[in-house]
């Protein structure tokens, strides 16, 4: 042992290189994961001296392990070594983690010096940084050029202006790379490097590096290049944009490759957002409608997704004259993902157009796409008539929309049963009552009694949601009677919803009722023979007494009604119920002190 050193010195180190050096990998794992402790246990002095070049050796390791490092050294590690002016010291470990194979590895590396870059000071920066970015941009492997594109944004606006020609050289050259990925790489970080370029270099600098790109014979790079175009338009005028982008935003919309349409399609609003109202006018209007037609399916989806948001940026004309006419089209595609992107959309449309528009063209395509086949579409529909009904009156759908809201609401498929019960609160607040009761009020309550306990469950949410659209009045009239009525049921799962509902809506209903119609019949059920309903009813009690027993009559009532069913609850045969009933009781008591 070196003279100086105490054993409790040594220890944590020792113990670190003895975990790492295991077979097991969860220990070394955990080994990672405690560094931060050890950092502490060492001090700053000897964690910089002895810890960062033992992890910056480590590297031979699993994935897993060195993904963990990577995310450590990345967070604020630098307070253990002795603060921001020995930052530098993590680039060591870091920078042979951004070269090895492993993908998500060397991310999370690139990620960590650049939370790293962000406390270094300039001549710090200037001394450690870049000396290891060119160490990686120059890198034999392709692994560390690829991880290098990444730091030049965190740190081109800290550094003089002779090595931000440096950097701008540097990156160029990634885009020129030979390596496919190190290419995909350099396509991912020119939109947040070219950020941070004045207008002169985006000119001279970032244009060639994005042509270059967006003109890749690999369609991996150039579908990366879409959002680079808009960081590119955003920081140019509209006069500019057509004159150096026109060309690319052709090509872009218009490529071989279905991968970089879709992309193009993905990102539609924000590049017409960028490029100006002029230039959405005379080209892009043609470009939408050109992707809107795709032959491949996938890019007809994307751009559906963008109609309501394109069209915004549109007169009230051309929408009619241009727009409708696609989205006609799409209403009857083949592709059922298609239809059910512009089902979810397409309702966009109808503030844009105003209440004739919609009604003359708009709702003959609700109405086709409420009858569609596949349900998804039909309760995309259904999931966003809100936008509809503040131009138009639901009546006019009404219709259609009960055919369809029946349908789904026997659909085979139990997510599909589940999705239409989530939007009947919606459609309750726009049908209003009288439609609701005549039509819905037996569909919402013969979800209660559905096979899949899911679907109980959301049937007794939606009844809460229902008392309180409609009030409580309407729910002592409309569904209490009924919900009670199904405690009586020869079935326990009709008994266990009934107790479960009662749980559920009490809270949204008042005292009165909960005397006059629920205590009853929910304390016999507290003698039912089958324990699980006995200790449902202990939790419906349990939320009773904690709503209702804050009032002086409230808890008159819990301790007349409550209180003695609980305590004989106390003494059931059942272990669960026991439980249950002293839980209740415990808060039953609480809030009565209280």
């Amino acid at each position: 042992m070196e003279p100086g050193y105490t054993m409790e010195d040594i220890a944590p180190i020792a113990v670190l290189m003895d975990e790492l050096r295991s077979e097991d990998v969860q220990l070394r794992l955990n080994a990672i994961h405690s560094i931060p402790t050890i950092a502490l246990a060492l001090g700053p002095d000897r964690a910089r001296d002895e810890l960062v070049p033992f992890l910056q050796d480590s590297v031979d390791d699993e994935d897993e392990v060195l993904l963990a490092l990577a995310k450590e050294l990345g967070r604020n590690f630098e307070e253990y070594i002795g603060g921001k002016q020995f930052a530098h010291v993590l680039l060591g470990p870091l920078e042979n983690l951004s070269a090895v194979e492993e993908t998500l590895v060397r991310d999370k590396a690139a990620e960590s010096i650049a939370k790293i870059a962000e406390v270094l000071s300039t001549p710090q920066i200037e001394e450690f940084y870049i000396p290891l970015l060119k160490r990686l941009s120059q890198g034999e492997w392709f692994t560390s050029r690829t991880s290098s594109a990444a730091l030049y944004p965190p740190v081109y606006n800290k550094v003089s202006w002779s090595i931000q020609e440096d950097l701008r050289k540097g990156f160029a050259a990634l885009g020129a790379d030979d390596t496919p990925m190190v290419r995909r790489a350099a396509a991912k970080w020119l939109g947040p490097f070219v950020k941070n370029l004045s207008k002169q270099h985006v000119l001279s600098d970032g244009l060639p590096i994005y042509r270059r790109l967006q003109s890749d014979d690999q369609d991996s790079v150039r579908l990366l290049t879409v959002e680079d175009l808009i960081v590119i338009a955003k920081q140019l005028t509209p006069p500019e944009v057509k004159e150096q982008l026109l060309k690319q935003i052709r090509h872009s919309i218009a490529d071989k490759s279905w991968r970089v349409r879709y992309m193009a399609a993905t990102h539609f609003n924000e590049l017409a957002e960028a490029v100006g109202t002029e230039l959405v006018r005379e080209e892009l209007i043609g470009q939408y409608v050109q992707l809107l037609k795709d032959n491949e399916a996938e890019v007809r989806t994307a751009a559906a997704g963008q109609i309501p948001g394109f069209s915004k940026l549109l007169e009230k004309e051309v929408i009619l004259a241009r727009i409708v006419p696609c989205v006609r089209d799409l209403s009857h595609d083949a592709s059922q993902h298609v239809r059910a992107a512009l089902a979810n959309h397409i309702s966009g449309l109808a503030p844009l157009l105003g209440r004739e528009a919609t009604v003359e063209h708009l709702l003959p395509l609700f109405l086709h796409l409420l009858k569609d086949e596949f349900p998804e579409v039909r309760l995309n529909v259904i999931s966003k008539l809100e936008t509809v009904n503040g131009v138009i009156d639901i009546e006019l759908l009404s219709d259609s929309l009960l055919p369809a809201i029946i349908e789904l609401a026997e659909d085979k498929s139990w997510r599909v049963r589940q999705a239409i019960i989530e939007y009947i609160p919606l459609l309750a607040t726009q049908l209003g009552k009288p439609f609701f009761d005549e039509q819905l009020g037996n569909l919402c309550m013969s979800w209660l009694g559905d096979t899949v306990f899911s679907i109980r469950e959301s049937a007794t949410i939606n009844l809460k949601k229902l008392t309180e659209v409609f009030g409580v009045e309407w729910a002592k009239v409309q569904i209490v009677p009924k919900v009670m009525g199904m405690g009586q049921h020869p079935n326990y799962l009709y008994r266990m919803t009934t107790v479960q509902a009662i749980t559920t809506i009490a809270p949204s209903l008042n005292l009165a009722i909960v005397q006059a119609e629920i205590i009853g019949p929910l304390l016999q059920l507290a003698e039912d023979p089958i324990p699980n309903i006995r200790f449902n009813v202990a939790k419906s009690l349990e939320i009773l007494a904690t709503t209702y027993g804050n009032t002086t009559e409230g808890r008159e009532f819990v301790r007349q009604s409550i209180v003695p069913v609980l305590e004989q609850q106390k003494t059931d045969s059942d272990a669960d119920v026991r439980y249950f009933a002293a839980r209740a009781l415990q808060k039953a008591s609480a809030d009565m002190l209280g």
